[in-house]
C-alpha cells in the first residue's frame, strides 16, 4: 500500500482495540461492568484495569520510560490477580482515566521511539527479554485485541449488545428471529455432530 507508514498502521489498530474496550461499558451500571461472568471472573472493568497496566509496563518500563503513578495491584504484595478486577473503591471514571492516561504514556513513547528501538522486557526470560518497539506494538495489539474479544462476549452475556464498536456492529444485518433461529440452527448441528 502506498503511502502507507508502518508505525501509524500499528497504532491505529493498537488504537482501535483500546476504544472498542471502553465502548463495553458504554450505558451500564457499575454492577454490570464489575459482574464476574465467566469461573474465572471475567469483567468488563477488570479488563480495562489489567490492560492499562499491561500496556505501561510493556511501553513504559521497558523502554525505560517509567509511568510515575503506582499501580498497588501490581506490588509484591497485592492480592492474587488484583489487576484483573476493580475494588467497590475504584469508580469507573478512575479505571478509564488511568487507561486513557496509559494511551497517552504509550502514544508517548511510541512518538518518540524508532521502530527498531531496543527495550528489554524485565519479567521474560532474559533470553527473550530484548525488544524491539514493532515486536511491543505487534504484542500490545494482540493483547489488547484479545481482551476486546473477551469483553464483547461478556458484553453480550450482560445485555446483548455486540459489535465491533459504536455506529458499526459488524453483525449480519438482521433480526432477533433471524438469530434466534441461526442459534437453534447451531445447536441443532452441533447435537448432531455429537451423535456421530
Amino acid at each position: 500500500m502506498t503511502g502507507s507508514d508502518p508505525k501509524e498502521d500499528l497504532q491505529r489498530y493498537l488504537q482501535a482495540a483500546r476504544d472498542a474496550l471502553i465502548w463495553k461499558l458504554d450505558g451500564l451500571s457499575e454492577y454490570d461492568i464489575r459482574r464476574p461472568l465467566t469461573p474465572t471472573g471475567t469483567n468488563l472493568l477488570g479488563l480495562i484495569k489489567h490492560v492499562a497496566g499491561v500496556e505501561l509496563g510493556y511501553f513504559g518500563d521497558t523502554f525505560g520510560r517509567p509511568f510515575g503513578e503506582q499501580l498497588p495491584w501490581l506490588a509484591a504484595d497485592a492480592e492474587p490477580n488484583a489487576d484483573m478486577w476493580a475494588t467497590a473503591d475504584e469508580p469507573r471514571e478512575q479505571i478509564v482515566g488511568l487507561y486513557r492516561r496509559a494511551w497517552a504514556h504509550s502514544d508517548a513513547t511510541i512518538g518518540t521511539l524508532a521502530l527498531d528501538a531496543i527495550g528489554r522486557v524485565p519479567w521474560w526470560p532474559a533470553d527473550r527479554g530484548e525488544v524491539t518497539l514493532h515486536r511491543i506494538l505487534v504484542h500490545m495489539i494482540a493483547e489488547t485485541h484479545r481482551h476486546a474479544g473477551h469483553a464483547d462476549i461478556v458484553r453480550e452475556l450482560i445485555d446483548g449488545t455486540v459489535g465491533l464498536r459504536d455506529g458499526n456492529d459488524n453483525m449480519a444485518p438482521a433480526d432477533q428471529a433471524w438469530w434466534d433461529n441461526y442459534r437453534s440452527l447451531l445447536e441443532h448441528v452441533a447435537q448432531e455432530a455429537n451423535q456421530h
